[in-house]
C-alpha cells in the first residue's frame, strides 16, 4: 500500500495534512508552519492545539473519526463509494470534502 494523504481546511483555510503511513494503522496530523504563525489561526480541534503535534495515532485521531458517516449511513457510504470496511482512512477521504461543519478533508497534498 502506497502512502496517502489529504489535505485539511478549516473555513476554507488550509491548516495542515493529514498523512497515513505504509502501514495503514498510522496516521499524522500536523499544522503548516505558515497557518500557525497567521494572527487569526485557531486549532481545527480543542484536542489539536495550534502549539503541539505532529499527532500519529494508531487509526485515526477521535477528532477526525468523529468525522465519518455512523450507523447505517455509515455501511451505505461503504458500499455505495466501495470502500473497505476497515479502510477508515479511505472513508474519510471519500467522504469528509463536504461534511457538516468548519472542517474539510481533501485527498491529495498541495
Amino acid at each position: 500500500m502506497s502512502q496517502r494523504q489529504a489535505i485539511v481546511r478549516l473555513d476554507g483555510q488550509r491548516v495542515g495534512t493529514l498523512v497515513e503511513s505504509e502501514s495503514p494503522l498510522q496516521v499524522t496530523f500536523a499544522y503548516d508552519d505558515a497557518y500557525r504563525a497567521a494572527a487569526r489561526a485557531v486549532p481545527a480541534s480543542l484536542t489539536l492545539p495550534l502549539d503541539g503535534g505532529p499527532w500519529t495515532t494508531v487509526g485515526l485521531h477521535p477528532f477526525f473519526a468523529g468525522l465519518l458517516p455512523e450507523g447505517w449511513l455509515r455501511l451505505l457510504a461503504q458500499s455505495k463509494l466501495r470502500v473497505d470496511e476497515n479502510d477508515t482512512f479511505g472513508l474519510l477521504l471519500a467522504t469528509a470534502v463536504d461534511c457538516i461543519g468548519a472542517v474539510e478533508i481533501i485527498p491529495g497534498s498541495a
